[in-house]
């Protein structure tokens, strides 16, 4: 039996702004050839060819920790080791510079019409790993 629990800083962490597009990828070992999982959010897939567990969670909702608990099964007369795999999560935050950089001024020559007075910032989680 095994379980993940995608908790996360809540709003003070993300500035009240919204987790979007989050995504779970899990490599399982070798020996698995399924899983039955049970999502409190979102939906799962496991590929039993290239063994990778697919959490698509989707918004984050600040007071519901999405929690995933289930069983895999392994090739029979296999040995159980331990595995610690590397998760991979894929998110997205509107409207936040994690880095905090903002822009105050934007100059434009040679144009015909006017730009819109705004910026749009967006984090992204780009190649994010929780090694276990």
């Amino acid at each position: 039996s095994s379980g993940i629990n995608a908790e996360y800083g809540g709003p003070k962490q993300t500035l009240g702004k919204t987790v979007d597009n989050v995504v779970i990828s899990v490599p399982m070992p070798k020996e698995v050839t399924g899983c039955s999982m049970t999502a409190s959010v979102g939906t799962y897939t496991f590929d039993p060819t290239s063994k990778q567990l697919r959490w698509d969670i989707g918004k984050i909702q600040p007071l519901k920790v999405p929690t995933m608990r289930g069983t895999c099964t392994i090739i029979a007369g296999a040995q159980s080791r331990a595995a610690h795999p590397t998760i991979h999560v894929d998110f997205k935050i509107s409207q936040l510079a994690v880095s905090g950089l903002k822009v105050n001024r934007l100059d434009m020559f040679n144009e015909s019409y006017k730009p819109f007075k705004g910026v749009k910032y967006i984090t992204k989680a780009g190649n994010f790993q929780v090694r276990t």
